[in-house]
């Protein structure tokens, strides 16, 4: 990994680790990253509300690398000097950071965020905590996750099917 990519490595896993919206991420400051208590805040999301989200911990030591790296002032990811990335920037490197891993399904930021919803509620978190860290005002917005998650379970076979199978073969 080029110290260049740190950088971006660190973009792609908050977006995914955390579940924020490109707009969050590039808004996040120095000082809305807790270590100690592993969250991040999120200032005046979607909604003009403030919330915290998770934080990695082993994404934590990359952050401190960062930090050391880059001495970031003003934005946690600075173009810049004191200068936030775009949004623009951000999404083209994922296009190609994707392309580079031989992934050829569409990429885009957002989908970060809805992974981070659906994997969530796959491993049986409470939709009411992943509404709140996803910064939803309506558990509606929420629930369209779960139909994904449902999808995936319905190709989860039980542990019973293989030992009656071994049964009928005997």
């Amino acid at each position: 990994m080029t110290v260049t990519d740190l950088r971006f490595f660190c973009m792609f896993s908050i977006l995914y680790s955390a579940g924020l919206r490109i707009s969050e991420l590039l808004e996040l400051k120095p000082g809305d990253i807790n270590e100690s208590r592993s969250l991040i805040r999120v200032r005046q999301g979607k909604g003009k509300k403030d919330r915290y989200t998770l934080l990695s911990r082993p994404l934590m030591k990359k952050l401190t690398e960062y930090n050391r790296l880059y001495k970031p002032k003003v934005w946690l990811f600075e173009h810049r000097p004191g200068e936030p990335f775009t949004e623009s920037i951000v999404s083209k490197r994922l296009k190609a950071a994707a392309r580079e891993a031989g992934i050829t399904k569409r990429i885009y930021p957002h989908l970060l965020r809805h992974s981070f919803a659906t994997h969530l509620l796959e491993q049986g978190t409470d939709i009411k905590i992943v509404k709140e860290l996803m910064g939803h005002n309506n558990i509606k917005t929420t629930e369209r996750y779960v139909h994904i998650a449902d999808t995936f379970k319905s190709n989860i076979k039980s542990p019973l099917d293989d030992l009656l199978m071994e049964e009928d073969e005997v």
